[in-house]
Parts: structure tokens; C-alpha cells; sequence
């Protein structure tokens, strides 16, 4: 009986359909482009729709102005218990929303991040207050399309086999937080990470969608091939088991690192181009879930880019889908003129150009201070620096580090191709590669 009903459930169960594939933009970096090319960048060259930030920089929300991309802010953790004073909120709301709405699509604020991760009880207790605050503020301000949410760690399960016995092991945290989002039609925002999986030795496969033997659950006759799909229909059923089955949910943060140190085995080029590839084909396609087909997820993938100042392990500073120049540093399909995901792979390498021809790039590491100096400092002795400018040849992609490489290259081959002319204070590197690409030509 308890099957029947469980499968009953979900062929009466019915969701709010969303196209969105987001990401996740950090800025704990000392070498990205500016908010305005990054902006300009998803808008014009990405299937990103969406994009999350943890915090309420106001370049970036200006930034994003009139793009079409909608946008996601975040209130710290620390900030939580003051937002429970209406006072208080309705002055955050009028500093940090006000100013820039509706020009910037503002779609969610979100309260916090993994609150009940944190152990601070006063920022747990008083989590459901603060968004209420909020929410209250926002209706009093006139922006009812604002939605309010906070985002969790999907480490919130008692420990189960099976997405049907799934239940949160803190029903009191999550009873009030479920009410709110049914209350204000806002959806429930979570953190799947397989990466983070405590047996991911043992279940590799399953993690990064390989063939494998999969997972069957005896009570709703599902097997389960992948550990994403688990991990959502297992947040589906503990939402249900309270009777909160028909609020949305919303992916906040998913990814998997592309390197790391001996701490961090599986953060491999290989397991990101797999492990990513296949999430955005699974979003994209709206295959959805074994308890939840045909939906398509609302998806913030982590990270727009590698964070070369992210405290913690090495492996932190490497979630990255696009690199400082806004390249990818592997294919996954999220460049627009990418029309599928179904077969992720590594970029192919670039051909080296004839023997005995040298050119002059920045290293790869080199901080968006030092590229800028690279840059003037090239195009202050004379060389020709037009075909970088608006409407020139070499202008896309319009990064910094794209334009120091062309600059750096013409001083290197105009003044003499020696190693002292791509020095740049120990920025530039010599490499056989030749960068040209499309109608953009390096000396």
C-alpha cells in the first residue's frame, strides 16, 4: 500500500515549469574581467539566463541592467537577525533593492547560505523571521515579483538508502521554512553537491552519470542511475513527507571541481567535464527526475569562474567554467554557438604555429592589476593598438587579459623577439601557439 500511494503521488503532483539555467558568479579573484564585460559576456555569449551573486554588489547589479539576465542577491549570514525588525528590513530593502529594480531583474533574495550547516543558533532561529521581514518589505515597497528564499546543504536528510524514506532530520528548522515558501508561492533552494558525498570512493560512477549498477527503491519501483537525480527526489520526498509536496524547488548551487591537491583525488578535469556536461544536458533537456519527469529545473551552476583568492584547500579556487579571458577551460556546451551537450569533451588543443615562431601571453595567473599595467605600459611605446579598440579586428572578446595578450605579443615582436621584451615583471610567458583566431592576426 505504501508503494501504490507513493506512486499515486507523483502522477497528481504538478510543478511550475522553468527554462532557467543559471550560474553562480563569485568574485574572490584578483584577475576578472569588470561586472560590465562579464555581464555583456552571459548576455551575448552563453545559454546563461540567470545568475546567482553572494552579496548585493551594486556594480554588479548595475551592471546588469537592462540585459535580460535575472538575478539573485544574497543577505550574509551574519546580517540575519537584524532583517527580523521591520524597520530594519524595509532599510534594507530601500539601500540595496530600490535603487536598481526594476531596471536590474531582481528574482530572489536570498536569506543567508546553508544556515543550519553554520551551527549559530541565532542565525538559525531567527532565519523564518528575516525572510518574513523581508518578504513584508518588499510587498510594502511595491515589488511583489521578488521572491524570497535561503539556500541549503543537502546535508539536512536523517541517513537513508533511498529517496522514498528521505526525511529531514530537523523537522522544526524546516516545517516553518516550507509554510513560508507554500505562504508566499517562493520556491525551496538546495545545494545537491555528489562531490561532497561521503562515499564517493565507492560510488564514482553513480556521482558522475557512468554506466553503473544504479540504485533501486523497492517502494516507488525506481532505479536510479545517477546520484543528482537521488539527491533531488530525495529533497522531494521529505518535503512531502510534511505535506509540502507542491512547493518548487530550486537548484542553488551544483558543480565539480576541475583540480586540486592530493587531499582532493576526484577533482580532476576528466570527473568536472562529466560531472558538469551531464547536468546541464539533464536540465536542458527538462528530462527531469524518476519522481518528478519531464521538469526542468531552475539551475544555478558553480562557478562562473575560478576564485584564485578563495580561502580554504586548493581544490576551493578551481570550480570555475570559464577562465579569466572568458574562455572555457573545457566544453560543456554553455557558449551559444554550442548547439549541443550531449557529448562533453575537452577543448581541442590549438595547433602550434611553424617551427621557430614565438608569441608573448600573459600567464595564465597573472591578476587583472597587472594585466591592465601590461596592457598601458604596451601600448604606451608605440605599437599599434587599434585592432583592440571598438570594432577592431581583435576587439571579441572583449577581456582584459584577450587584449593585454594581443598588446603584449606586438611589443614583444616589434622590439625584438628576445625574452627580456616578454618579461612584462615576470607576467608574460613565450609559447608556440599561435593565438590568432578567426579574423584576429598576432604579429
Amino acid at each position: 500500500m505504501i508503494a501504490i500511494f507513493l506512486l499515486l503521488s507523483v502522477f497528481v503532483h504538478f510543478f511550475t515549469p522553468s527554462t532557467a539555467l543559471g550560474v553562480n558568479y563569485g568574485m574572490a579573484a584578483d584577475n576578472l574581467p569588470s561586472p560590465s564585460v562579464v555581464a555583456n559576456f552571459i548576455k551575448t555569449q552563453t545559454i546563461f539566463d540567470s545568475v546567482k551573486i553572494f552579496d548585493t554588489n551594486p556594480d554588479v547589479l548595475r551592471a546588469f541592467a537592462n540585459t535580460g539576465i535575472s538575478l539573485t542577491v544574497t543577505v550574509g549570514n551574519g546580517d540575519i537577525p537584524a532583517l527580523v525588525d521591520n524597520v530594519s528590513a524595509s532599510g534594507w530593502v530601500s539601500q540595496h533593492i530600490s535603487p536598481f529594480y526594476p531596471q536590474t531583474e531582481i528574482k530572489y533574495i536570498c536569506v543567508g547560505s546553508e544556515v543550519l550547516f553554520s551551527n549559530v543558533t541565532d542565525w538559525i532561529n531567527n532565519l523564518v523571521p528575516a525572510m518574513r521581514g523581508l518578504h513584508d518589505a518588499l510587498v510594502k515597497a511595491g515589488f511583489q515579483d521578488i521572491k524570497v528564499t535561503s539556500a541549503h546543504a543537502l546535508n539536512i536528510f536523517r541517513r537513508e538508502t533511498i529517496p522514498s524514506l528521505m526525511r529531514f532530520f530537523d523537522l522544526r528548522f524546516f516545517e516553518p521554512i516550507l509554510q513560508f515558501h507554500r505562504q508566499t508561492k517562493s520556491p525551496f533552494m538546495v545545494n545537491p553537491y555528489p562531490y561532497f558525498s561521503p562515499d564517493l570512493s565507492t560510488r564514482l560512477n553513480y556521482a558522475l552519470f557512468k554506466p553503473n549498477r544504479g540504485a533501486y527503491d523497492k517502494y516507488t519501483k525506481k532505479t536510479y542511475t545517477n546520484m543528482f537525480d537521488a539527491l533531488m527526489d530525495s529533497t522531494y520526498m521529505a518535503m512531502r513527507a510534511l505535506g509540502y509536496g507542491d512547493v518548487d524547488i530550486v537548484i542553488g548551487e551544483t558543480g565539480w571541481p576541475s583540480q586540486g591537491d592530493a587531499s582532493s583525488p576526484f577533482a580532476t578535469m576528466e570527473n568536472a567535464i562529466s560531472y558538469n556536461g551531464n547536468v546541464v544536458k539533464q536540465i536542458t533537456s527538462s528530462k527531469g527526475t524518476p519522481l518528478m519527469p519531464n521538469r526542468t529545473f531552475e539551475t544555478y551552476m558553480f562557478a562562473l569562474f575560478n576564485e584564485n583568492q578563495k580561502p580554504g584547500p586548493l581544490v576551493e579556487k578551481y570550480w570555475g567554467l570559464f577562465k579569466p579571458d572568458l574562455t572555457p577551460p573545457y566544453d560543456v556546451g554553455l557558449l551559444r554557438h554550442e548547439q549541443s551537450v550531449s557529448t562533453p569533451t575537452k577543448p581541442s588543443p590549438a595547433a602550434p604555429a611553424p617551427s621557430g615562431k614565438n608569441y608573448c601571453v600573459p600567464k595564465a595567473d597573472v591578476s587583472y592589476v597587472q594585466l591592465q599595467s601590461d596592457l598601458d605600459y604596451a601600448c604606451s611605446e608605440g605599437i599599434d593598438c587599434t585592432p583592440i579598440q571598438p570594432g577592431g579586428a581583435c576587439y571579441e572578446p572583449n577581456s582584459l587579459w584577450s587584449h593585454a595578450a594581443f598588446a603584449m605579443n606586438s611589443y614583444y615582436q616589434t622590439k625584438g623577439q628576445s625574452n627580456l621584451n616578454c618579461d612584462f615583471a615576470g607576467t608574460g610567458q613565450i609559447t608556440t601557439v599561435n593565438p590568432s583566431y578567426r579574423n584576429c592576426r598576432y604579429l
